[in-house]
């Protein structure tokens, strides 16, 4: 075996680490991204939280307070945010601009800036899932999640899916503005469905049930039941899964380089 197949994988590493870094540091420069992505959710926490009321627990939320109802909620906006209105974007228009294609010709190869790209947006997820966590427990006296290995399982599936979804919007859109459009208009039902406007608690039969067939829907579910100490519902990760496996299937199919 040649010494070049030894140096060809920590190479291969050393090129996506820079990269990322790269991709941090532009993103850096774009703080609205940040704003969307991690202040927006943490400031309509310590909204919610200031309303005395909101803090405590309610038997219209199952004995939760309102504020402790929408930590999950607003940790799956944070991740709508990146993964809907961020990434189909710039995904998009690296491509357009020609980006992706220059770089499929050069080592370094074009499928290490996607890479580069959702890691970024999962540390912006991430972070602000652990942001929100700090101000609902220590601003208002949330419990922290009851099975966090759980919770954190829940939450990995949670934005592996809607990654995955991000991907495929940037995969089929033909230009940035087509890809930003596209992620407004599924971010809003997302988000519904996800409880932001009517809280999973309070909404219908028929209305949690296609919640539950959601992405955030379900993944809102399983975190409320995992900071709860509810068991896990199955159901829930196998939505998840299906949509994470579907999305990414048909983006490798749909995925236009040039």
């Amino acid at each position: 075996m040649s010494a070049t197949t030894f140096t060809a994988a920590p190479r291969r590493r050393s090129a996506l680490r820079a990269m990322t870094r790269t991709e941090l540091r532009l993103m850096l420069r774009e703080p609205i991204t940040f704003f969307w992505g991690i202040g927006f959710p943490a400031l309509v926490l310590i909204v919610l939280g200031a309303i005395p009321s909101d803090r405590r627990p309610s038997a219209h939320y199952g004995g939760a307070s309102l504020v402790s109802v929408y930590v999950p909620i607003l940790v799956s906006f944070a991740v709508a945010m990146v993964a809907l209105n961020g990434l189909p974007p710039q995904l998009a228009g690296y491509r357009e601009r020609g980006i992706l294609r220059r770089l499929r010709t050069t080592p370094v190869g074009a499928l290490r800036l996607v890479a580069a790209q959702l890691a970024v947006y999962l540390v912006m997820a991430t972070c602000s899932t652990l942001l929100l966590l700090a101000i609902g427990r220590f601003a208002f006296g949330v419990g922290l999640p009851d099975q966090w290995l759980l919770y954190l399982l829940e939450l990995a599936f949670t934005i592996t899916a809607m990654l995955a979804l991000g991907v495929l919007i940037a995969s089929l859109a033909s230009g940035s503005r087509v890809a930003n459009a596209c992620g407004a208009i599924v971010f809003f039902p997302m988000m519904f469905f996800a409880g932001l406007w009517v809280p999973r608690e309070a909404m219908g039969t028929v209305l949690r049930h296609i919640s539950d067939f959601t992405p955030l829907g379900a993944g809102v579910g399983a975190m409320q039941d995992a900071s709860r100490g509810v068991a896990l519902a199955p159901a829930h990760l196998i939505v998840l899964l299906v949509y994470a496996v579907a999305c990414v299937g048909l983006a490798i199919q749909s995925f236009r380089w040039e």
